[in-house]
């Protein structure tokens, strides 16, 4: 056996494991988003507070999706570099794209959201 074919050997499985655990960690990603989403909702339904979506559920769960986005990045990269073909290279454009778009969006929303809740508060009075 060649010295490269030895460490295909050793690296085709180590990425597959590796890809099937970022794989894995973006799905659980998506369900602690949901979770957290969840704990936010459900005292505000059981408060029987406006049914309207929360601002803030919606961003926390956003941000949770970014991340998994992140894990899925991460895993098609790591498929790419295995086996580089025409539909994986597609796979990880789109992927990448999504997640660019998702984080510009969600990071001016953040940003919107922070100067809505300052504006919001009284200012401090100062202390005599």
């Amino acid at each position: 056996m060649e010295p490269i074919e030895a460490i295909e050997a050793v690296l085709v499985p180590l990425a597959t494991a590796t890809r099937v655990l970022l794989e894995s960690l973006s799905v659980l990603t998506v369900l602690g988003g949901l979770l957290s989403v969840l704990r936010q909702a459900v005292p505000r339904f059981a408060r029987r507070l406006p049914e309207r979506p929360s601002n803030r559920a919606r961003l926390t769960f956003g941000s949770w999706l970014a991340l998994a986005l992140e894990f899925q990045l991460g895993a098609d990269i790591v498929a790419t570099t295995t086996s580089p073909s025409r539909e994986n290279l597609i796979q990880l454009g789109v992927v990448a794209i999504i997640r660019t778009f998702l984080n510009v969006f969600l990071s001016r929303e953040i940003e919107a959201e922070v100067r809505m809740e300052q504006e919001r508060r009284p200012p401090l009075s100062p202390r005599i």
